[in-house]
C-alpha cells in the first residue's frame, strides 16, 4: 500500500480542496489528510480559519475524498509524518512550506525513500479560500 500525506487547512472547503484531493490520491492508494489546528492556523496565516478544526476536519470526512482525517499536533508538526510514515508528502502549488527544512526531517526520520510533490493548481483565480471569502460566497 502506497500511502500518500496532504497537510492544510482546508477552511471553506471548495473545488480546489477536491482536485488536490484526487491529485495527490494519484500518487498512491492511501491518502491521509492532516488538518491544521486552529493555533496553528492563527499562527501561520496569523488570522483565525472561518471554521474550527472540528468542523473543518469533519467537512473533508464526508467528502468521502480521503481515507483518514486527523489534527496536526500542537507540539509536534513532524508527528503524523512519524507516525503514518508516507511513502510521498504532496504540497499545493499555495503551501508556503519549508521544502529543504521537510527534506531534512525525513532523512532524519529515516524516510529517505518519501517523496514530496508539489501539486498543480485548479484555477486558483476562482478556487482559494481567500478569494472566495472575499467574494462573498461562503
Amino acid at each position: 500500500m502506497i500511502k500518500v500525506m496532504v497537510f492544510g487547512t482546508f477552511d471553506i472547503f471548495h473545488l480546489g480542496h477536491r482536485n488536490f484531493f484526487e491529485q495527490a490520491r494519484g500518487h498512491g492508494d492511501y491518502l491521509i489528510v492532516v488538518v491544521a489546528r486552529d493555533e496553528t492556523v492563527k499562527a501561520i496565516k496569523k488570522r483565525n480559519a472561518r471554521n474550527n478544526e472540528q468542523e473543518r476536519l469533519n467537512k473533508i470526512c464526508e467528502s468521502g475524498l480521503a481515507d483518514e482525517v486527523v489534527l496536526g499536533s500542537l507540539e509536534n508538526k513532524y508527528e503524523s509524518i512519524e507516525k503514518y510514515q508516507p511513502d510521498a508528502i504532496c504540497l499545493g502549488y499555495d503551501q508556503e512550506f519549508f521544502v529543504q527544512e521537510l527534506e531534512e526531517k525525513l532523512k532524519e526520520l529515516g524516510l529517505n525513500e518519501t517523496k514530496i510533490v508539489r501539486l498543480e493548481s485548479f484555477e486558483p483565480q476562482i478556487y482559494k479560500s481567500s478569494l472566495i471569502a472575499k467574494k462573498g460566497f461562503i
